[in-house]
């Protein structure tokens, strides 16, 4: 979902040129249409976690915590809406900015432990576990995926999630600002 609310989100306004220039809208109507797409794909991948924890009697093993991932999530979508926003308007104006999303969202998929857990680095590798904890990447999935696993979520995960969601969220409101009339001409 991270890796599609960027790639997708770059590239937001170019398919819908057509309505925008015609009808007089809202730009965020576009953004908004892309992560709803995005949060209905999330729901029906989320019905696979479900299955397992049934068929794999891992609902025993779940706390109440685990319904921490619900803000996690909200965390998660709030974000996407903001990267939407800031990388659909520089993609929109800086076309050569789209593949080198697609190359970092990439490189971002292989640095974070998306298929594995930094406790499985243990002993010498153990600094390398600190690293994989500088890509912020890294905290969004924690803060969803550790209450699903029955993990604790540490404080810092929140605590980064949360500063990049308020600084994200006052470069979408600038970018909006000062780049919101001239999206259309660069359709």
């Amino acid at each position: 979902m991270i890796k599609a609310s960027i790639l997708e989100g770059s590239d937001v306004f170019i398919p819908n040129e057509a309505l925008i220039k015609q009808l007089p809208s809202a730009l965020s109507v576009h953004v908004y249409r892309l992560v709803w797409r995005q949060f209905l794909f999330f729901a029906h991948n989320l019905i696979i976690y479900v299955v397992m924890v049934a068929a794999f009697s891992i609902w025993r093993h779940l706390h109440w915590s685990a319904l921490l991932a619900i803000p996690g999530l909200l965390l998660l979508f709030l974000n996407a809406i903001w990267v939407t926003i800031v990388f659909g308007i520089f993609s929109t104006r800086y076309r050569d900015l789209a593949p080198i999303l697609g190359s970092t969202t990439l490189m971002l998929f292989v640095l974070t432990p998306v298929m594995w857990k930094t406790s499985a680095l243990s002993g010498a590798a153990s600094d390398r576990a600190k690293l994989a904890e500088l890509v912020p990447t890294f905290h969004y999935l924690e803060i969803v995926r550790a209450p699903l696993l029955g993990d604790p979520i540490h404080l810092r995960s929140w605590v980064v999630v949360l500063s990049i969601t308020i600084v994200g969220w006052i470069v979408a409101i600038l970018a909006m600002k000062k780049f919101r009339s001239r999206v259309p001409y660069w359709v």
